[in-house]
């Protein structure tokens, strides 16, 4: 009788306990993973620290460590398991960590070679790459000193984005608008300490668009793009991401596309990977290549119904796959992922978005257009849809936002909405041909304030776009969107989403105008 071949066995590392920038959107991943190995007949191994997942449930995997996620403990595993391979690319960024010293224990990881994995995790490495290939980037430096790092913030003017340089995924991150934010950031993040602290120049006004892509031996097997509604400035975890893109010219498309494959080719790429672009008419930059699963990968496996994960983790197995691209046209639904915040339950928390991820979780809907696929995502979250004919409260920072918000406004208007808002605002309303009622700045202790008609809930929501050069600005802005949160009225910070909002009202002004359809299905 012949013998029976012994099934491969493959340890998979999971994302370790939910936290903000690492939430089920990674177990998805390890799932997929795993329900894919084992369709191909190998016998699974797992590891994760996490009761709430489903990758957790007994019946998923056919060995599960219910241990931490640490480099120790996982030699331990593998010592006692002694696998043919290691997935590590679909835990996000805990498990990304650990790579190198995996490798260099002797682990055998499948996917993308380890000396691309390096070669991306570390910035002036991946810069120095985007340099050879002619990929344009956000000009930035790594300063150890506060004097240098003024210096060069002052060169090349603000606003700059400042971080830690060995601080990953939006953490620490900040937007300096003049010297004197950047000197309290740099006291902090630098400090008598050695950490030094990468300083680029910040894009103002620019769109972000993401490529979440699977590769093989360098070539790309399947790809999604898509864009985000509010620009670049707001955390991807964070942002309002719309699949297929919108608002994105042909030419836009293509280069980022002519890109991605350059840097696929160039790494070598065996697995999944995420870059994020900035663009400005048809000119882009690579922000960030992460050769990982990104959080948007489910996002994008179900808008074009194709499964990232299975496909990547055949290609892990050494399966040789075809190209198995989708043209947006084969799309037969638009779908939007919006972010899910706990703001309410944490208190004296700014509500406001920005470069460092706040986001606690995220839904994605379907619909038959982007606008009431965005609709379905908003109130999935929480938000409750203003009624027709009720106020709204508005407050805009800068003078750009004031005057971008005018025909917004003026469509409102349309819709039966009316407006209060503090002074400056009103003012500049109503020089427009805009009826707003007028309240006083809280900073100004005149009283009507404009938090009176928060407290007595008589607006159905709040727009509040901050001035970020101006501290004053700052305060009373976080104490009106920390009192909207209090007061469980909707609140919109950004006014790309404002913009967005509007026209989606102006096709479905209540939730019973919204069809209903299932998931696969048509409107």
């Amino acid at each position: 009788m012949a013998q029976m071949q012994r099934k491969k066995k493959i340890l998979v590392l999971g994302s370790g306990p939910y936290c903000i920038g690492s939430s089920v959107e990674f177990d998805w991943c390890s799932v997929q993973v795993i329900r894919t190995l084992r369709s191909m007949g190998c016998e699974t191994v797992f590891i994760n620290s996490n009761p709430e997942t489903v990758s957790t449930d007994y019946d998923e995997c056919d060995k599960l460590y219910f241990e931490e996620l640490t480099v120790e403990r996982v030699l331990d595993i593998y010592e006692k398991e002694n696998p043919d391979g290691v997935i590590f690319s679909t835990g996000g960024q805990i498990a990304q960590n650990m790579a190198l010293e995996l490798h260099e224990a002797g682990v055998p990881l499948l996917g993308t070679p380890i000396e691309s994995v390096e070669l991306c995790e570390d910035r002036g490495k991946f810069s120095t790459l985007c340099d050879r290939l002619g990929i344009a980037q956000p000009e930035w430096r790594e300063f150890r000193t506060p004097d240098e790092a003024l210096t060069f913030a002052k060169q090349k003017g603000f606003p700059v984005l400042v971080r830690p340089s060995f601080v990953l995924s939006g953490a620490a991150m900040a937007v300096a608008t003049n010297e004197e934010a950047l000197h309290r950031y740099l006291e902090v993040a630098v400090g008598t300490s050695r950490a030094s602290v990468v300083i680029s120049k910040f894009e103002e006004n620019a769109k972000e668009i993401e490529c979440d892509a699977v590769a093989q031996n360098g070539k790309i097997i399947c790809s999604a793009i898509a864009e985000h509604v509010e620009n670049a400035g707001v955390h991807s975890g964070d942002a309002t991401i719309v699949l297929p893109p919108q608002n994105l010219r042909l030419e836009t498309v293509r280069r980022v596309r002519m890109t991605a494959e350059s840097i696929a080719k160039e790494l070598r790429i065996s697995g999944p990977f995420n870059i994020q672009f900035l663009a400005r008419e048809n000119e882009i930059k690579v922000i960030e290549c992460n050769l990982r699963a990104s959080r948007s990968f489910p996002f994008v496996s179900k808008v074009l119904g194709q499964n990232f994960i299975g496909i990547a983790t055949k290609i892990f197995l050494g399966e040789k796959m075809d190209i198995q691209e989708k043209s947006p046209l084969e799309i037969q639904t638009v779908g939007v992922k919006a972010a899910q915040f706990s703001f309410s339950r944490l208190r004296g928390a700014d509500p406001m978005l920005g470069v460092e991820m706040s986001s606690t979780g995220e839904v994605a809907c379907f619909g038959e257009c982007v606008e009431e696929a965005f609709l379905k995502s908003l109130i999935s979250t929480g938000f409750v849809m203003p009624k027709t004919n009720s106020c709204i409260l508005v407050t805009l920072g800068k003078m750009e936002d004031k005057m971008a918000f005018v025909p917004v406004a003026r469509k409102l208007q349309r819709l039966g909405f009316s407006f209060v808002g503090t002074e400056g605002t009103s003012q500049f309303l109503e020089k427009n041909d805009i009826a707003c009622k007028a309240y006083h700045k809280i900073s100004s202790s005149l009283s009507p304030s404009i938090l009176k008609p928060i407290e007595g809930k008589k607006v159905s929501l709040v727009i509040n776009t901050p001035n970020k050069f101006s501290h004053n600005e700052i305060s009373d802005g976080y104490l009106i969107r920390r009192k909207t949160i209090d007061r469980n009225i909707p609140l919109i910070t950004n006014l790309q989403v404002v913009k967005l909002l509007a026209k989606a009202l102006e096709k479905f002004p209540s939730e019973q105008d919204l069809p209903v359809f299932a998931y696969g299905e048509s409107g």
